[in-house]
C-alpha cells in the first residue's frame, strides 16, 4: 500500500501520540489506585525515566549504523505494547516497577527514532513542497488530546484499567502503521561503520557548541515539567477536582501545543529566531509553575494551562530546526537521542526529589521548577543562537 510521505507520518504520530494521551497523565493515579505510596509513585516513575536516559540513546546509534530506524521503530513500538498488556495483571510495587522499566526501555526510542525519521532523514514533501514538521507534530498533539479526553470519560476514580487497553491498542496501530513509512534514502555523507568509535560519533555533536547549549537549555525547560507530569493529577484530585474537569484541563495544555505547532510557532521562529522563541518559553515557564504552585482554581488553571504551547512546543520547534541545521544525516537518531537524554536525564532526577516534595509541601513543590526555568533564562539566550546571531551566541 503506497500512501504520501506525510499522510504516513501523520498517521503514525496520530497512534503513537494517542497511545501517550490515553496513559500519560493518568500513570500516577493507575499506580496510585494499586496502592503505591507517594514516594514509591516517584520511584516507579523516575526509575522508568531512568531507564529511557540508557534505551534511548543505545537503541538511536544502533539504528543509525545499521541504517535500519524504521525497522527499529516497529519492534520498539511493538515490544511496547506487550509490556502495556502485562500491566493488567499486577498488582504490587515490585512487578509494576519491573514492567514499568522494560516498557520504559521499549518507548524511549520511538519518538526520537520518529523525528529523526520525519525531520532529520526523510523531509517529507506534499506537493512538490517541503511539508512542514510542525503540522506532523501538531497532529500528534490532537490526537494526544483526544487520547487524553477519551481516557478522562471512561475511567472512574477507582478504576484507571481502561487506560491500559487503549495505550495498548494505540501502540498497536503505531507499530503497523511504520510499514506506510517511505524509504529514506542514504544520508550522502558516509555512512557509520562497526570501525566507528561511539565516543568519536557523540564527541562530533557535542564538540558543536550550540548543539551543547541546547541541549542545556531544553534539559531545562522541559525538565521543570517533572512535578507537574508526577504529581498534579494527584494534587488536583485530592483539591476535589473531578476526572473529566482534569482530562480537560490537560488537553487545555495539549490544545495549546497544537495551536503553536500549526499557526503561532512558525510564524514566531520567523520573527524572534531560534534564540527569541528559546526565551520566551523559559520565561514562560517561570510564570507558569510559580502560579501554579499556589493554587487549585479551575478557573485560574484553565487560564494558566496553555503556556504549555510556549514551555513545550515552541521550544520543540526552535529545536528541531537546529537540529535541521547542526546535526549530520548520518547521526540523525543518535543526534535526537541526545536531545531526549538530556531533558530525560534532568526529569528522572526531578521526579524522584518530586515525589519526596510533593509528600512533604504538596502544591509548593512547584516553586523549584519556576527557578529552573529562570535559570535557563540567560543560557537560552547566550546559547540558543540562529543563523542571524550566531556570533553573538556561541560560547
Amino acid at each position: 500500500m503506497r500512501i504520501s510521505a506525510p499522510v504516513a507520518y501523520i498517521l503514525l504520530y496520530t497512534a503513537l501520540y494517542a497511545a501517550f494521551g490515553v496513559a500519560s497523565p493518568f500513570w500516577p493515579r493507575f499506580f496510585e489506585t494499586r496502592g503505591l505510596s507517594p514516594q514509591e509513585i516517584g520511584i516507579v516513575l523516575a526509575a522508568a525515566m531512568l531507564t529511557r536516559l540508557l534505551a534511548g540513546p543505545t537503541v538511536g546509534m544502533l539504528a543509525d549504523r545499521a541504517v535500519s530506524l524504521r525497522f527499529a521503530l516497529a519492534v520498539c513500538t511493538a515490544l511496547a505494547a506487550a509490556w502495556a498488556a502485562a500491566l493488567l495483571w499486577v498488582h504490587s510495587f515490585a512487578l509494576l516497577l519491573f514492567i514499568a522499566v522494560f516498557q520504559a526501555a521499549s518507548l524511549a526510542p520511538t519518538t526520537s527514532l520518529a523525528d529523526a525519521l520525519s525531520v532529520n532523514a526523510a523531509r517529507p514533501r506534499l506537493a512538490g513542497k517541503e511539508f512542514e514538521y510542525g503540522w506532523i507534530r501538531g497532529s500528534a498533539s490532537l490526537a494526544f488530546i483526544f487520547g487524553t479526553l477519551t481516557a478522562g470519560q471512561l475511567i472512574s476514580r477507582t478504576d484507571v484499567t481502561p487506560i491500559i487497553w487503549m495505550n495498548l491498542s494505540f501502540l498497536v496501530v503505531a507499530a503497523a502503521s511504520t510499514a506506510l513509512l517511505p524509504t529514506v534514502a542514504p544520508p550522502s555523507s558516509p555512512p557509520l561503520t562497526r570501525k566507528s568509535s561511539v565516543i568519536r560519533e557523540l564527541g562530533e555533536l557535542l564538540r558543536i557548541p550550540r548543539f551543547r547549549m541546547m541541549i542545556l537549555v531544553t534539559s531545562s525547560v522541559y525538565g521543570s515539567h517533572a512535578m507537574h507530569d508526577a504529581f498534579v493529577v494527584i494534587w488536583w484530585s485530592a483539591a476535589g477536582i473531578e476526572p473529566w474537569t482534569i482530562s480537560i484541563l490537560w488537553s487545555e495544555a495539549v490544545a495549546a501545543e497544537v495551536i503553536v505547532f500549526f499557526l503561532i510557532g512558525p510564524a514566531l521562529l520567523d520573527r524572534l529566531g531560534a534564540r527569541g522563541a528559546a526565551v520566551l518559553a523559559a520565561a514562560a515557564g517561570v510564570v507558569r509553575w510559580s502560579v501554579a504552585g499556589v493554587t487549585t482554581s479551575v478557573l485560574a488553571l484553565s487560564i494558566l494551562q496553555p503556556l504549555h504551547g510556549f514551555t513545550f512546543a515552541l521550544l520543540h520547534l526552535a529545536s528541531m530546526r537546529m537540529m535541521q541545521a547542526l546535526v549530520p544525516a548520518r547521526l540523525a537518531a543518535t543526534g535526537q537521542s541526545i536531545y531526549a537524554f538530556g531533558s530525560g536525564c534532568l526529569t528522572a532526577v526531578l521526579t524522584l526529589l518530586s515525589g519526596i516534595l510533593y509528600a512533604k509541601f504538596g502544591g509548593v513543590a512547584f516553586l523549584p521548577m519556576a527557578i529552573l526555568c529562570a535559570v535557563a533564562l540567560p543560557l537560552a539566550w547566550l546559547g540558543f543562537a540562529d543563523e542571524r546571531n550566531r556570533s553573538v551566541g556561541v560560547l
